[in-house]
C-alpha cells in the first residue's frame, strides 16, 4: 500500500503521481521500443495497427469520455483525414492561380490532414451544439452517411470506388512506411498526441469538458461556456482522429470508401466503451481489444465442432456477445477492471467486497431535467 502526501498544489496536476509511475511506464516505453527486434513482421505491422486505432481511440475520448458527447460518425472525421493526406501527397492541391498542383510532403500533409478533419468537426459540433443523447448520435450518424457519400462521388479527387493510391513517406532517401519506421512514426504519434491530451485535460479547458460532462447545468452556472467548450472538443477530437486516418491511409497503401463507413464508427466507439469511458488507458486497451478479438475469435474456431464453426455470423454473433457480457458486468470497461484488480492487491488481506458497489445518485441541478 502506498500513501501519498501533497505539500503542495503542484502535485495535484503532475503526470507522474509517484515514482512508481516513472518506472512503470519507463519500462513500457522500453518494451515497446524493442519489440520490431524481437517480433516478425506480422506482429509490428498488427502493433503499428494497434498504435494508429489508439490515437483514434484518444480522440474519441476526449468527446464521449471527457465531455460527455457520444458520436457515431467519427469514421467520417477518419476517412476525411485519409483521404486528405493521400490527395495532399498524390495528385497534390490544384490552386486557380498555379498552373501546376502542389504535391505536399508528409511532414505537411500529415498537419494539415489533421486540421480539415479538426475543420469538419467544427461544422458538425456548432449546428450539434443544442443536442444531447441520442440525438446527437443520431446527428453525428446522418454526417458520417453524408461524408461517405461525398466520398463514393466526387470522383474527381477521391476516384470514387475505384480507389487511391497512397504515396509512400520518404524522408531523404529513406522510406518511413516500411515496417520497423513506420512503427516508430505511428508510436511517436500515439506518445505525442496522449501527452497532449493529458496536458489539455489539466488546463482550464479540459476541467471545463469534464464539467460539462458530469453536469450541463451546473457547469453553466460556474461560468462555462457551453458552445465554446462542446466546438472545441468536437474540434480536437475531429482533428486527432484525422491524424490517425492520415496514419492509416498509408498503412493500407490504397483507400476506398468501403474503408469509412458507419461500421467503423460502432468499431470506435465500442473501443473506447470497452476500453473504459473517462480515461486515455482506456483508449488504449479498447484498441487492443477491437484488433485481439477477431484473431481470437479466428483461432478458437479450430478447436469449435465444425457443425458450429461454419455457421454464417458466428464471428459476429460472438462479437456482440462478449460485447453484452462487458457492458453488463463491467460497465468501466477494461481499465476499471484492472483498477480492481490493482487495488485488490494492494489492500489484501483487507479488501472488502463492496468497495466498488455501484449506487445511483443525483445532483440537484440534474433533478431539475
Amino acid at each position: 500500500m502506498r500513501f501519498l502526501f501533497k505539500t503542495d498544489y503542484e502535485q495535484d496536476i503532475q503526470l507522474a503521481k509517484h515514482s512508481g509511475y516513472i518506472w512503470s511506464y519507463g519500462a513500457l516505453l522500453l518494451a515497446v521500443l524493442i519489440v520490431p527486434f524481437f517480433l516478425e513482421e506480422y506482429y509490428v505491422g498488427q502493433m503499428t495497427q494497434l498504435y494508429i486505432m489508439a490515437i483514434a481511440g484518444v480522440g474519441l475520448m476526449l468527446l464521449a469520455g471527457y465531455t460527455g458527447l457520444i458520436s457515431l460518425g467519427h469514421a467520417a472525421f477518419f476517412g476525411i483525414g485519409a483521404y486528405t493526406e493521400a490527395v495532399l501527397t498524390g495528385n497534390g492541391l490544384a490552386l486557380p492561380f498555379m498552373d501546376e498542383p502542389i504535391v505536399f510532403s508528409f511532414f505537411l500533409s500529415f498537419p494539415l490532414a489533421g486540421i480539415f478533419a479538426a475543420i469538419a468537426g467544427i461544422a458538425i459540433g456548432i449546428p450539434a451544439l443544442r443536442l444531447v443523447g441520442i440525438y446527437l448520435a443520431i446527428a453525428t450518424f446522418a454526417f458520417a452517411i453524408i461524408i461517405e457519400e461525398i466520398l463514393s462521388r466526387w470522383e474527381s479527387v477521391t476516384n470514387g470506388y475505384s480507389g487511391l493510391l497512397v504515396e509512400s513517406i520518404y524522408f531523404g532517401d529513406f522510406e518511413l512506411t516500411d515496417g520497423t519506421p513506420f512503427y516508430y512514426l505511428c508510436l511517436g504519434v500515439l506518445i505525442a498526441v496522449i501527452l497532449f491530451s493529458l496536458n489539455l485535460l489539466r488546463s482550464p479547458t479540459g476541467r471545463a469538458m469534464m464539467a460539462v460532462r458530469d453536469s450541463e447545468i451546473s457547469a453553466q452556472s460556474m461560468g462555462v461556456n457551453l458552445a465554446k467548450t462542446k466546438t472545441i472538443a468536437f474540434a480536437l477530437s475531429a482533428g486527432i482522429t484525422g491524424l490517425a486516418g492520415a496514419l492509416f491511409a498509408h498503412k493500407l497503401g490504397f483507400l476506398s470508401p468501403e474503408s469509412f463507413t458507419v461500421l467503423q464508427s460502432l468499431e470506435l466507439l465500442v473501443l473506447v466503451v470497452v476500453g473504459g469511458l473517462g480515461s486515455m488507458h482506456g483508449a488504449v486497451f479498447g484498441a487492443l481489444f477491437v484488433l485481439a478479438l477477431p484473431q481470437g475469435l479466428a483461432i478458437l474456431k479450430d478447436y469449435l465442432p465444425t457443425q458450429i464453426a461454419e455457421v454464417p455470423g458466428i464471428e459476429p454473433l460472438l462479437f456482440g456477445l462478449i460485447l453484452v457480457l462487458i457492458i453488463i458486468f463491467e460497465p468501466l470497461g477494461i481499465y476499471g477492471r484492472w483498477l480492481k484488480v490493482k487495488l485488490y492487491f494492494q489492500m489484501f488481506p483487507l479488501y472488502k467486497k463492496a468497495t466498488f458497489k455501484r449506487q445511483k445518485s443525483y445532483m440537484k441541478s440534474e433533478r431539475l431535467r
